[in-house]
C-alpha cells in the first residue's frame, strides 16, 4: 500500500485525514520532517504527500526539497483557486496533481485509490506524471489539417461576413462564443462557435438540464438520490468512529463505509453513484429555448461550427476527431474506461456525428463514448476521407437539437 504524508498546519485538514477508511495517514509540520517520512526503508516503497499551500516562495524551496531527496513521492497541492502564473510556477518546482483544501474524507479518499491503482505506472523510473503517454497528431494529418482550413476559410469567407452581420442584427452580444474545451491529452483550450444563444444561455443550463436533457439516465433519478447516507455532524461522525458504533444505514458488518464531510454512504452505493454519474455525463437539450432564430438556422446547416476552422490551424484540433468536450462532461470521463477518447485527434467532425445523423440524432452518451474509443483505436486517413464524405452528405440535420 502507497504511503500517504499530510505536509501543512491545517487542522480541520489533518481531522478529515484521520479518519480516510483503512489508510493512516502521517503528519508532518516542515518540509524536512516530511521528506524523513518518506525517505524509503524498502526498495520500491512509494509516498503520496498532500502539500497544503501557503506562501509561494516557501512552497517553491519544501517541494523543490522533497523533490530532490525523495524522488518516490507524488506531490498533491491542496490549494483552492489558482493563477496561470501560479499553476505553472508549482509545476515546474515538482507538484503533480491538485486537490481543493477543503475536500471531504471521501474526495480525499478517491484520491487515494486512484493514485494507489496506478503506483506502478505512476512511479515508473521513467517520472511518467512529467510526461505521460501522450497522443501525438501524425505529420500527414496535421498537413491535411492545414491545407484544408485554409482553403476552407478563404472559399467560406462571404459565409463568415454574413453570418456575424445576422447575429450582430438579431441580439446583443460578441457574434464569437468562446467556450473551454478538453481536447486531446486532456488538453483545454478556447472552443470557438458563431453565437447562436442569447447572452445568458449558460446560467440557464442547470435548470433546463434538468427536464430536457436528451441523455439524462432513463428511469429520470438523479444520480445522488441512489446513494445511501446518514447525515451527520463533523464532531458526530468522527466520535462514531472513535467509539466503534455501527451507522443504522450499514447493510452489513462487512460493508465498507466511506465518511464524508456531512455523510456516511457504503462504498457499494458510492461505486454506483460513480458509475451513473459517467453514464450521465452529456448533457444535450432538445428543443432549446435559449437558441436564437438566426442561431436554429446556422445550427440546422452547422455553419456555427465555421470558427473551429481557426482552431485548426492553431493546433487545437484536427478536420476528423473526437469532439472536443466542455469541462463539466469532460471530468465525469477520467475512469479508465473513458481515457482512451481523449488519447486521439479532437476533430471538428468525427465518427459518432455521422453515425449519429444517419440515426436521426439518437444515440446513447455510452454509444458516443465507445464510437470515440474506436476511432482513436483505428483512425487512418482512409476512414477520416470516409468521415469527410459521410459529413457531407448528413450537412443538414433531421433533428432540430
Amino acid at each position: 500500500m502507497i504511503g500517504v504524508v499530510y505536509l501543512g498546519n491545517n487542522i480541520k485538514t489533518q481531522e478529515r485525514l484521520k479518519y480516510i477508511p483503512g489508510q493512516l495517514v502521517r503528519m508532518a509540520n516542515a518540509y524536512k520532517e516530511a521528506a524523513q517520512i518518506c525517505t524509503p526503508h524498502v526498495s520500491n516503497e512509494h509516498f503520496l504527500v498532500f502539500f497544503e499551500r501557503n506562501v509561494r516562495n516557501e512552497d517553491i524551496t519544501a517541494i523543490t526539497y522533497l523533490r530532490k531527496k525523495c524522488p518516490n513521492v507524488y506531490i498533491v497541492l491542496m490549494t483552492d483557486t489558482m493563477t496561470d502564473e501560479e499553476r505553472s510556477i508549482y509545476i515546474k518546482c515538482g507538484i503533480n496533481d491538485t486537490i481543493h483544501q477543503e475536500a471531504s474524507v471521501t474526495e480525499l479518499n478517491k484520491k487515494i485509490q486512484f493514485i494507489a491503482e496506478r503506483e506502478s505506472v505512476l512511479f515508473s523510473n521513467e517520472a511518467p506524471w512529467r510526461g505521460m503517454l501522450k497522443f501525438k497528431i501524425p505529420i500527414w494529418k496535421r498537413l491535411f489539417d492545414i491545407v484544408v482550413a485554409t482553403f476552407a476559410i478563404i472559399i467560406l469567407s462571404p459565409i463568415f461576413i454574413l453570418t456575424a452581420i445576422a447575429i450582430k442584427l438579431e441580439s446583443k452580444g460578441p457574434v464569437l462564443f468562446k467556450s473551454k474545451r478538453v481536447g486531446t491529452n486532456y488538453t483545454i483550450f478556447d472552443f470557438l462557435k458563431f453565437r447562436s444563444m442569447y447572452v445568458d444561455a449558460e446560467s440557464r443550463l442547470k435548470e433546463l438540464s434538468k427536464d430536457h436533457n436528451q441523455y439524462k439516465d432513463q428511469e429520470g433519478h438523479d444520480a445522488k438520490s441512489a446513494t445511501i447516507t446518514a447525515p451527520l455532524g463533523d464532531q458526530a461522525e468522527m466520535a462514531m468512529m472513535d467509539m466503534g458504533m455501527e451507522s443504522e444505514m450499514m447493510i452489513s458488518d462487512e460493508e465498507i463505509m466511506l465518511v464524508g464531510d456531512d455523510f456516511v454512504v457504503a462504498e457499494s452505493d458510492f461505486n454506483k453513484q460513480k458509475e451513473e454519474e459517467i453514464n450521465n455525463a452529456f448533457v444535450k437539450i432538445e428543443d432549446d429555448p435559449r437558441i436564437t432564430k438566426v442561431g436554429k438556422f446556422i445550427r440546422k446547416f452547422s455553419i456555427d461550427e465555421l470558427p473551429q476552422l481557426f482552431n485548426i490551424l492553431k493546433g487545437d484540433m484536427s478536420i476528423v476527431g473526437n469532439r472536443p468536450l466542455p469541462l463539466y462532461e469532460a471530468e465525469k470521463l477520467t475512469a479508465d474506461s473513458s481515457i482512451d477518447r481523449f488519447m486521439a485527434p479532437a476533430g471538428l467532425t468525427g465518427l459518432w456525428q455521422v453515425e449519429e445523423r444517419g440515426r436521426g440524432g439518437t444515440m446513447s452518451a455510452e454509444e458516443r463514448k465507445q464510437l470515440d474509443i474506436t476511432y482513436g483505436q483505428t483512425y487512418n486517413f482512409l476512414l477520416d476521407m470516409k468521415i469527410i464524405l459521410r459529413t457531407f452528405k448528413a450537412f443538414k440535420q433531421k433533428g432540430n437539437v
